[in-house]
Order: structure tokens, then C-alpha cells, then sequence
């Protein structure tokens, strides 16, 4: 298995990262892991904002010299990991940027004339894990899951990717959130995962 970690949190204190290193440890001590690579955006500098304008065109962004090394990495990993904090019932701006920039037209998709495109990452799965101060429950009743629906519906199908697992824990700003447990959860989860 190769696995691609996003992890998008600008402050290497949060929980986020402490989900990050229990992502990598977990995958550390499973045996049906190859190969691993992490991509912190913010670290990382990545710009999120899209630029179109004579030279630099929507319908080219899937050849961009300067995203060639993001798409090589989301073609080279079979499980994509994606680690961020829930922001007004949303992935980060950063996270949203990356998306918007990587996803794109004859590289994740490919228009043709039907309903929905033809999916181009096929076979890949993904994994988000994501942290709220909010009630686990709060974006279900209270926003009818517009997370996950936007996650797996409006993206990871859209682009061939029928597996998609969520590990989405709210009330994690509270002293009594269980965050040691939760923390626990998800680095066995790669621990026992098999390809």
C-alpha cells in the first residue's frame, strides 16, 4: 500500500497533528504498508488561489508545470490520507485550494458528453480524518452532512474514488473530549488496515 497523508492545519501544536503522528505511527507498524509520503500544505507553502488569465488558463491546469509534483504524488498513492480541522462546517480554504487545483479536468476527470465525467483515479481509496469544536452530531442534524456529502459525492465519486472512509470527531476542544482515545482509534485503524 502507498499512502498519500494530507494534512492541512496551520499549527503543528493542534490535534490535528497530533492525529497526523498517529496516523504515521500506526502505518509504521503495519505490515502491509510500503511506502508513505506527506504533503503538510501549509508547511509546504502551497498556494491555494487560482490564477486564470492570458497565460495561464482553467482548461490547462492539469498540465501546470508548477502542480507537477502534487498530481505525481496523487497518481503514485493508492490510499490518500486527508488530516484537517472542520472550519464553518467545511475543509480549510487550504485544503478547498488543493482540491480545486489538483482535482481538475483530464487529470482526476475527463468530460464526455454524459451525465457524470469518467472518473480518472480510479481504484484509489481515501480516508479523511477530520476534528471539530462542535458535537459530533452537529453537522448531520444541523447541516444535513454538507462535510461528508461534499467529500464523497461531490468529489471523490466525481472522480472515480468509491472508497471513502470518515473518521469525523467533534467536541474536541473540551477538557473531557476523549481525545487520547479517539487519538488511539484512528492509529490502530491503520495499524490493522490491509490494501
Amino acid at each position: 500500500m502507498k499512502t498519500l497523508i494530507i494534512y492541512t492545519h496551520p499549527n503543528h501544536e493542534s490535534l490535528s497533528y497530533a492525529f497526523l503522528q498517529k496516523v504515521i505511527e500506526g502505518i509504521g507498524e503495519n505490515p502491509n504498508e510500503d511506502e508513505m509520503q506527506v504533503l503538510d500544505l501549509y508547511a509546504e507553502g502551497f498556494n491555494p488561489l487560482l490564477v486564470f488569465n492570458e497565460s495561464k488558463r482553467r482548461r490547462d491546469m492539469h498540465i501546470d508545470p508548477e502542480l507537477e509534483r502534487y498530481r505525481e504524488q496523487l497518481l503514485w498513492a493508492e490510499r490518500i490520507v486527508m488530516i484537517y480541522p472542520i472550519w464553518w462546517g467545511r475543509p480549510p480554504a487550504m485544503l478547498l485550494g488543493y482540491i480545486d487545483q489538483m482535482f481538475a479536468s483530464n487529470f482526476a476527470y475527463r468530460d464526455h458528453g454524459g451525465l457524470l465525467p469518467e472518473g480518472l483515479l480510479k481504484g484509489k481509496s481515501v480516508v479523511c480524518i477530520s476534528v471539530m469544536k462542535g458535537p459530533t452530531l452537529y453537522p448531520l442534524y444541523w447541516l444535513n452532512n454538507a462535510h461528508k456529502v461534499l467529500m464523497r459525492k461531490a468529489l471523490f465519486r466525481y472522480v472515480g474514488i468509491k472508497k471513502v472512509k470518515f473518521f469525523e470527531f467533534g467536541g474536541m476542544e473540551k477538557k473531557n473530549g476523549r481525545q487520547a482515545e479517539k487519538l488511539s482509534k484512528v492509529q490502530r485503524y491503520f495499524r490493522m488496515a490491509k490494501a
